[in-house]
């Protein structure tokens, strides 16, 4: 009887339990179509995620160095360049003494394909290097009007390690040259997609303009809420003097014609100066002659005695008799003070005996 009872409990108890799982289970399942439409409106109203990091495919990098000699602008322009380039690598300053070859083997030792290399000379002149280490081709260019990230006037803000938009100038698709040097800026300037230490963020623009055959470099911040430009730094302005077939040398593939070098420069700032400075001394000189010469006598007019009338002719009166001195007044009020004075003297020494 106990083994019975336990049975039908244990019967009664699997039933049960059955029941509610067919109670909680009752409602048919729901087809595919309602499920994907559902889905589809929990994603409208989601708000979407950063962008996934994928395959870092593009390993562009970056070495960014300096020979001795440098100014304080270009030793600040330096680190503004690698902070807004997290792809770019850092080296010692080179001697000058050391030939330019010598760093396509340093890219090679930093792992680097890519390189911006300035060159100071006279502590004055700054030189700008774009190469694509080692075979080329690679630009040099003149670095003028300099202005760093620390400036007051710089009032713009981006994210660091952001990737930007590069913005150029329709005269680089109409010209061979300009061409060429537009696929080296975009090569060098670009942050890879998926770089380790770059943002999925896109918040600044570099902009290459062409303006007075040099290219002006700016960096803006795109502002969200009325897509306005406000300008981060640096800024610079590149001179263009040669594109090089190889890397930092081999055959000529262009040459600026507009090119004017410093030195030149200066030299016709000399010359104008001391042009002026002699056309100075000229004009002392001539006018020194002008004094020295006799004075020419012009004939006289008689029409310019027309409207002059003589003056009345006086006798001539010759004085016989000296004529008497002046009297001095203030002399005489001295003596006169001085007589008083005496006779006051006088008449209080007469009372004191």
């Amino acid at each position: 009887m106990v083994a019975t009872k336990r049975k039908w409990r244990g019967g009664l108890a699997v039933q049960a339990k059955k029941l509610k799982r067919d109670a909680k289970d009752g409602e048919l399942p729901a087809k595919p179509n309602e499920l994907s439409e559902e889905a589809a409106e929990e994603e409208k109203d989601r708000i979407p995620g950063p962008v996934c990091k994928g395959k870092w495919k593009n390993k562009e990098r970056i070495l960014i160095f300096s020979s001795r000699g440098i100014n304080f602008r270009t030793r600040h322009l330096m680190p503004d360049l690698r902070m807004l380039m997290p792809h770019s690598k850092a080296d010692t300053k080179m001697d000058h003494k050391d030939k330019l070859f010598v760093i396509n083997e340093v890219c090679e030792m930093k792992n680097c394909n890519k390189c911006i290399y300035f060159e100071a000379k006279k502590k004055q002149d700054l030189y700008m290097w774009l190469s694509n280490s080692p075979h080329g081709p690679s630009a040099k260019f003149l670095v003028q009007n300099i202005h760093t990230l620390a400036e007051l006037k710089m009032t713009g803000n981006c994210l660091k390690g952001s990737r930007p938009l590069l913005s150029f100038d329709p005269v680089f698709d109409k010209l061979p040259h300009y061409a060429l040097l537009k696929e080296l800026l975009i090569q060098i300037f670009s942050t890879p997609r998926y770089h380790p230490q770059s943002q999925p963020f896109v918040d600044h623009v570099f902009t290459f303009t062409i303006l007075d055959n040099r290219i002006w470099f700016w960096n803006f911040q795109i502002i969200e809420e009325d897509a306005a430009l406000v300008e981060i730094g640096p800024r610079f302005v590149l001179n263009l003097i040669k594109i090089f077939q190889g890397s930092f040398g081999g055959p000529t593939l262009y040459e600026n014609p507009h090119y004017q070098s410093p030195n030149m420069h200066r030299r016709v700032i000399r010359s104008i100066t001391a042009a002026k400075y002699r056309e100075k001394q000229q004009v002392k000189d001539v006018q020194k002659l002008r004094k020295k010469e006799p004075k020419t006598i012009l004939p006289h007019d008689p029409t310019a005695d027309v409207f002059v009338t003589p003056a009345e002719e006086k006798p001539v009166e010759i004085q016989w008799v000296k004529p008497e001195p002046k009297v001095d007044l203030k002399a005489r009020k001295k003596r006169i003070y001085k007589r008083q004075r005496k006779m006051k003297q006088k008449m209080s020494s007469g009372n004191a005996k």
